[in-house]
């Protein structure tokens, strides 16, 4: 009687765990589809904010350039990975001129020379101390009233271009001069500022100036 008792209970047992209805299961699907428009949201938030305080970055660093104020333009130099100057459009991290902060602000008052890369068309080293290189070449032309974009070129010459390979996901600015017609409008200039973002400052790189090369 015992062994006939067992089973029946067993299957009892079974058929009563078969008609207990199964709890409902949080849409996990809706969940996460939640979360990622919200992250989205929350991105789109972020880089607004990020293009303004690039663009504001931007426009101090012109003008510091023009008012030859190299201790605010000092101040916008990365603390961490200093800041590198391209002569050209092509940018050549083995050969281009770079910095640490510290030794910007060092050299920066001194008539040191440092060589910033080979000149076109003849190849020459172009030998400069930094404040030179800054009025001379940098800031050849007047800047504060060039075009401005944000991670979108405007100028285009006939040496490569490759800030988007060195730089990858960095936001950058170019400021723009035009070309004259007297001179076929090949007499155009920019400078490209790369920043990056730390402890909530945008920072300098690198800057770029670029032109109609031969």
């Amino acid at each position: 009687m015992k062994n006939l008792i067992i089973p029946i209970f067993a299957l009892t047992l079974l058929t009563a765990c078969k008609k207990t209805p199964e709890k409902p299961v949080p849409n996990v699907v809706d969940s996460m589809a939640l979360a990622k428009e919200k992250n989205i949201e929350n991105t789109a938030q972020q880089k607004k904010t990020d293009e303004a305080a690039v663009k504001a970055a931007n426009d101090l660093i012109i003008q510091a350039l023009k008012n030859k104020d190299y201790k605010t333009f000092a101040s916008f130099i990365h603390p961490e990975k200093g800041i590198s100057f391209s002569m050209y459009g092509f940018v050549n991290p083995k050969e281009d001129q770079h910095f640490s902060k510290e030794d910007f602000e060092k050299f920066q008052p001194t008539k040191t020379l440092f060589t910033w890369g080979a000149q076109d068309g003849s190849g020459d080293p172009y030998k400069a101390s930094i404040n030179d290189y800054l009025t001379k070449w940098v800031f050849s032309k007047d800047f504060t009233g060039s075009q401005y974009s944000l991670n979108k070129f405007q100028a285009g010459g006939n040496s490569l271009n490759n800030l988007k390979e060195i730089y990858p996901g960095k936001d950058f600015t170019e400021n723009y001069i035009k070309g004259t017609e007297k001179n076929g409008e090949m007499d155009w200039k920019t400078i490209r500022f790369v920043f990056e973002e730390f402890q909530g400052k945008q920072y300098l790189v690198a800057v770029v100036n670029d032109q109609w090369t031969i």
